[in-house]
């Protein structure tokens, strides 16, 4: 079960965020070739000034993004899915590309879990 976390520095629209979640959605599924029932997204909106990144002007929207996705996954994939949540951010949500920052955490099937079962 991906847990796909998205910080920005800027209040959104709920319009906006169900566009957003619905693009992150789409994409993910189709990169990495699963359904979507189990793809986990957070939108955390900050205030202006709670986040930060060196190359962005003081100015200036950010975009932090902490995936974590199961193991497993090629580094192409990775890659495709990088470049597609990044350019979403741009389109959707207005985040300049060179305002974002993507780390990925890789876990393990057993390490996903929901009440009833472990995802593994």
């Amino acid at each position: 079960m991906p847990h796909l976390q998205f910080e920005v520095n800027k209040q959104l629209k709920k319009d906006i965020k169900e566009r957003f979640i619905d693009f992150v959605e789409k994409n993910f599924s189709e990169i990495m070739q699963t359904g979507t029932d189990h793809i986990a997204i957070s939108i955390r909106e900050m205030s202006f000034n709670n986040l930060s990144l060196g190359r962005a002007k003081n100015n200036e929207h950010i975009c932090l993004m902490n995936l974590d996705i199961r193991a497993g996954r090629t580094n192409s994939q990775k890659k495709r899915l990088i470049k597609s949540l990044i350019c979403g951010a741009n389109d959707i949500l207005g985040i300049k590309k060179k305002n974002q920052y993507v780390t990925i955490t890789n876990h393990v099937g057993e390490e996903f879990n929901f009440f009833e079962k472990s995802l593994s």
